[in-house]
């Protein structure tokens, strides 16, 4: 059974880092087009992928962690389980408004397209806001990394 959630445990990490990676790779490469049309059709996909791969992950990830912790027998209370909740819980605070920029950018860029208009101001203030906030969550995700393959001796309390 610990082997199975290990794995499970490991590829939804992978899927969560991998497809975040993924995602911001695709929005800055039709962000730098500035062609409504191409950015349109990237942010509608990259919706899709954040819903169903992302947020799949987001829910899986600390049900499975937790019900490793619980198998091989590390408390919650342990420092590095604890700063991994932390960080998990700061990328979620970035993640979270994240997909609803996505959705507002590719209904910004949908309208400029279909108007055979210019991207609005509104979509470049959006965008860097999302860009901004790329930086905590995928470090706080590496960070997550670090600690849960080396589960340092933490002392919180």
């Amino acid at each position: 059974m610990e082997e199975v959630l290990r794995f499970v445990h490991v590829i939804g990490a992978t899927v969560l880092f991998g497809t975040g990676a993924g995602i911001a790779f695709f929005m800055v490469m039709a962000h730098r087009t500035r062609d409504a049309a191409t950015i349109a059709h990237v942010a509608g996909t990259v919706v899709v992928a954040d819903a169903l791969f992302t947020a799949t992950a987001v829910v899986l990830q600390p049900i499975t962690g937790a019900w490793l912790a619980l198998v091989v027998g590390w408390p919650l209370s342990e420092g590095w389980i604890v700063l991994s909740l932390a960080l998990y819980a700061v990328t979620g605070l970035f993640w979270l408004p994240v997909v609803f920029i996505q959705l507002r950018l590719r209904d910004l860029a949908r309208r400029a397209a279909s108007a055979g208009e210019a991207l609005p101001p509104a979509y470049f203030r959006l965008y860097r806001v999302w860009f901004a906030f790329g930086f905590p969550a995928f470090f706080s995700v590496a960070a997550i990394f670090w600690l849960m393959l080396n589960r340092p001796a933490v002392a919180l309390w």
